[in-house]
């Protein structure tokens, strides 16, 4: 008989409005009984086995509160892009430290955090590293990223909080330019991902790039292989399109230079 046991009780969702919660929504259900669901933007209606919380991630009451009864966190919340510090500040920086407290204090033993390429933005295009390369971060969120990274270590170090930190490329339903061809991470393995980084049997804290199996690769997940991902998929398919599109591109662009793109000339911040 095959059993129907799910992984967990309740799985939360952080940043379930977002682009990259609204494709994980409706994946995450088959892993729990109850998938519980934040944002600070309208969730709408929930489904079955859904249960809709609004938090601010800087509202620290508001984030212990979430996460009671919680036995594992995806967290999607927080700025996605650039943009000023102050709101980075407060949902990336004071909302992840929020998040680790109240993960700490109900007894939270796995957390999947969203962080980004841009943490290593500042490599060129013609290198390949991996997770153990110092962070070269290229915006004010990449910095972000990079200290939610450095966060969730202490707390594994301290607490024995288990951390996935994805570090996602360009996940998007498909490659759009000549950057993504190396990027891409397709919608399916992203889900593949988070589900590889929750339920792996000893995830301790795990750097770990997201990206499709492109052709062009400037990341190495070899210290990561414990978590089990496999990436598929990949942008090749799309490579003549995007290059006749663009057959001259320009060697001193930015966004075919640097591994974080047209971030590297994101701001001034005044």
């Amino acid at each position: 008989m095959t059993s129907t046991l799910k992984p967990f009780r309740r799985l939360l969702l952080t940043g379930a409005a977002g682009t990259l919660g609204r494709v994980l929504r409706p994946r995450l259900g088959s892993l729990c009984e109850h998938l519980r669901l934040s944002d600070r933007a309208d969730l709408g209606a929930a489904a079955p086995g859904e249960e809709l919380h609004p938090a601010a991630l800087e509202d620290r009451a508001a984030v212990l509160a979430l996460l009671d009864g919680v036995d594992a966190v995806v967290h999607f919340g927080g700025v996605s892009t650039e943009a000023a510090f102050d709101p980075i500040l407060q949902a990336n920086i004071v909302g992840v430290f929020n998040l680790y407290e109240a993960a700490r204090h109900h007894g939270v033993r796995r957390i999947v955090f969203a962080s980004s390429n841009h943490v290593v933005g500042f490599y060129r295009q013609s290198e390949v590293i991996d997770s153990h390369a110092p962070p070269r971060p290229d915006t004010l969120y990449g910095v972000s990223k990079a200290f939610g990274e450095n966060l969730s270590r202490m707390y594994f170090e301290r607490y024995g909080i288990q951390t996935v930190c994805l570090r996602i490329g360009s996940a998007t339903p498909e490659p759009l330019n000549r950057r993504m061809l190396a990027s891409w991470l397709s919608n399916d393995y992203l889900e593949r991902l988070v589900v590889a980084s929750l339920t792996a049997p000893c995830a301790a804290h795990t750097v770990i790039f997201g990206t499709s199996d492109n052709l062009t690769r400037w990341w190495d997940n070899t210290r990561a292989a414990h978590i089990g991902y496999r990436p598929q998929d990949s942008s090749e398919p799309w490579r003549a399109a995007i290059e006749a599109a663009d057959p001259r591109p320009d060697p001193e662009d930015p966004a075919l230079t640097w591994q974080g793109g047209v971030f590297v000339n994101l701001g001034p911040y005044d």
